[in-house]
């Protein structure tokens, strides 16, 4: 994998919408959070447009995104918000200057697709917090974002949950939003799950989609492959009028039931305050004990 280099102060950063629109006030508190500390903050034209659901029409949005792979002074491209959209400009961006001159992709939830992309061409991407949820943001999500900005390494701990698989697993880090990696399986954009420390989050869903998810994943194999597995916030999920009664921690037992690799629970990253960074396609350990949760990379 290549790793985009680190930011010194000084350095440019994008800020584009590739989405679902955004107030103007998110994109301008985050350009001052970034000025803060020191960089030079770069607003894509289209950022804070409207248009239907999107932020601009899907060429208004690739030509934003393509700005700033092709901005000889951008070292870091900081995804606005998610929502739903990014897919829809891969066919659109030429992404060959990614190659040629590697720089940061940051963000979350939808903009997962672009995680995948990254894994895809080679190029360590970012699982982190964005400016639409900057506000409610932990100091320590946001510190994370900028350790991954300055080549700081991250070191993560969290509470232990009794549903905790124990174990230790080394392996690079794929995943992001559930919804996500599943609307990719089959597809040549879906990463390679051999000994990865997955992780996975979601939002808003009922939670029989996400038992059907894990059945998908569960049926293409990738369950029989990775050799750790991370949870994070599964936020708002909703449940039937009727009930199925299904916890996420019953669900995912259950569909690797079998499986030898540890599993982590209640991780911090999602749809969640404190959504720290997670880079991918960077190698990680994961430990897991009855009393303790450490996550490096």
């Amino acid at each position: 994998m290549i790793c985009p280099p680190e930011l010194v102060p000084g350095d440019a950063i994008a800020l584009v919408s590739p989405a679902k629109a955004i107030e103007a006030t998110h994109i301008d508190f985050a350009k001052a959070y970034f000025e803060e500390h020191g960089f030079k903050v770069l607003v894509a034209p289209h950022s804070a447009n409207e248009y239907r659901y999107f932020s601009g029409t899907d060429m208004e949005r690739a030509e934003d995104l393509q700005w700033a792979i092709d901005h000889p002074d951008v070292k870091a491209i900081i995804c606005n918000r998610g929502g739903y959209g990014a897919i829809r400009l891969f066919d659109l961006v030429n992404w060959a200057n990614l190659l040629r001159e590697p720089r940061w992709i940051l963000g979350f939830s939808d903009i997962t697709n672009f995680h995948c992309l990254g894994l895809k061409l080679g190029i360590e991407t970012a699982h982190t917090t964005m400016p639409l949820n900057f506000r409610e943001n932990t100091p320590e999500s946001l510190e994370s974002l900028l350790n991954v900005l300055r080549g700081i390494p991250n070191a993560y701990t969290w509470q232990t949950n009794a549903s905790n698989k124990p174990g230790t697993a080394t392996g690079n880090v794929v995943g992001g939003n559930l919804s996500i990696l599943y609307s990719l399986l089959g597809t040549p954009y879906s990463p390679n799950y051999e000994n990865a420390i997955l992780f996975i989050e979601d939002i808003g869903e009922q939670v029989y989609h996400l038992d059907r998810m894990l059945w998908a994943f569960r049926f293409a194999g990738v369950f029989d492959r990775i050799a750790g597995l991370v949870v994070g916030g599964m936020t708002d999920l909703k449940d039937t009028a009727k009930p199925t009664e299904w916890c996420v921690e019953e669900l995912i037992l259950e569909h690797t039931r079998y499986r030898s690799f540890p599993i982590a629970f209640d991780a911090p990253v999602g749809h969640i305050p404190d959504n720290r960074a997670f880079i991918c396609g960077r190698k990680a350990t994961l430990t897991i004990t009855e009393n303790h949760i450490s996550f490096t990379q």
